[in-house]
Parts: structure tokens; sequence; C-alpha cells
């Protein structure tokens, strides 16, 4: 594992207490920083965090980040505890079922877009104003390889990993004085719990499209994420990162 330095800073991840974010959450303490881990799951986020804690300070804050007001709260305590706030990553999602547009759950939709889209908009509006008065920031959003192809039967879950892509350029260019760096990557699929709301038929289809012939490891999304959130990414902001094994390059 090559060294990135992220000592002295502050992370939150989303969704950190399994699967990507986990890996995540794991690479940052592991690079010297100190972790936020923002769950709805609180049991979870306890066990993670328990794990994780022999890497370096980690604190619990346990949140919905479909409400604004929850998010701006969970902000309050990493404030309280940290004193500060430098990075910021947006994990947390679901799949959603899979169905065709026309027969769509609306209910399924919903929830689909208000933790994918909504819920990073919701984080960014609270974490942003803090960077911004400290001049100093990094925002990695996780998008999906399903954002730039769009994938069938997944309508709510492109959907709303596409608007993250066109979220992350606006804001990544509302930043560019502030010393405040945006960017998302776009994984292909990881064997992790999402697994579990996805048909099998369509697993295989996602494996079928990614040239490498295997999905992307955790850890392989992590080292991105590191790289993304130190200093040495100083001049791409707005960006979009691939991490498909190939399968969209653009």
């Amino acid at each position: 594992m090559n060294k990135i330095d992220l000592e002295g800073r502050v992370a939150i991840v989303t969704g950190g207490a399994q699967g990507i974010g986990y890996a995540i959450a794991e690479r940052q303490l592991e690079s010297g920083a100190s972790v936020a881990l923002w769950d709805l799951d609180a049991d979870l986020m306890r066990k993670a965090a328990g794990e994780l804690s022999a890497k370096g300070q980690v604190l619990e804050v346990a949140v919905d980040i479909t409400d604004a007001a929850a998010a701006e709260a969970a902000k309050d305590k990493t404030l309280d505890h940290f004193g500060k706030i430098d990075i910021l990553v947006n994990n947390a999602g679901i799949a959603g079922p899979n169905h065709p547009l026309w027969e769509y759950p609306i209910d399924e939709w919903n929830k689909v877009i208000n933790l994918d889209l909504n819920g990073v908009f919701h984080c960014c509006r609270a974490v942003v104003p803090a960077m911004r008065a400290q001049k100093y920031g990094r925002v990695v959003n996780i998008a999906s390889i399903a954002g730039k192809e769009g994938n069938p039967r997944a309508s709510a879950y492109a959907a709303a990993k596409a608007a993250v892509i066109g979220l992350t350029k606006a804001l990544g260019k509302e930043l560019v004085d502030d010393g405040v760096i945006v960017n998302c990557i776009t994984p292909a699929a990881a064997k992790t719990r999402i697994f579990d709301q996805i048909e099998q038929d369509f697993i295989d289809f996602m494996l079928s499209k990614i040239p490498m012939g295997r999905f992307v490891k955790v850890e392989e999304v992590a080292a991105l994420v590191a790289w993304l959130t130190s200093e040495d990414c100083s001049f791409t902001t707005g960006g979009v990162f691939d991490i498909s094994g190939g399968r969209a390059t653009y």
C-alpha cells in the first residue's frame, strides 16, 4: 500500500459502517486522518468503529442524511468533537429494485433519489460552509458507472448517480476560489451487501460489461479516494474519475 499523507486531517465518511464506506474509512485512518462515521445503522456502526479504532480516532454519528436538519446536526456534532472538518466522502447509497421504468414503484424511486442524490446535497450543504471558512477542504462523491452509461431496469439508481456527477461539476466550479476541491468517482459494482438488493441476472449483466472480467475491490476504491482527499490533489476539481475496469473511460 502506498502511503498517502492525511496526517492531522478530519474526514467524514457517510455509510462508513460497511462495504466501500468501511474500506474508505480504514484507508483514511491508515493515512493519518481521524474519521467520523456517519451511518443510519447505529449497531453496525458501533461494531465498525470498534474494529477501526485500533487504527486511529473514530467518531460514531448516527444520522439519516435524507433529512437536511439531521445532516446539519451531524455536522455540528463532528465539529464539536474534532474542531474542524477537512474531508467529506459522500458514500452512503442504495441500489433499489430492478424494474422497467414504467413499472418502477414510485415509493422505491423516491427512496433511491432521497438517499443517493438528496443525501449528497444535504451533506455538502451542511459541511461545505465549514470548509470555506477554513479555506481548505476535499469532497469526494461516490457516483457510479451507471451514472455515465445508464443500466436497464435501474433507472432510479442511474438517474441519481448521473445527478451526483452533475452536482460534483457544479459545486467544484462554485468553490474554485475557496480552497475546496470537489471530485467524484464512478466505480463499477463491488461485491458488498448492496448485492443483496440486486437480482442475480442483473449482477451477471453488470459483470459481463466489465472488460477486466471482475468486480472492483473495495480497497481499490479506497485507494483512489485517499489520493483525491489529499493535498496532492490540488488542481483537479469537478472531475469524474473512472474506476470501472475499462467499462467506460470517458
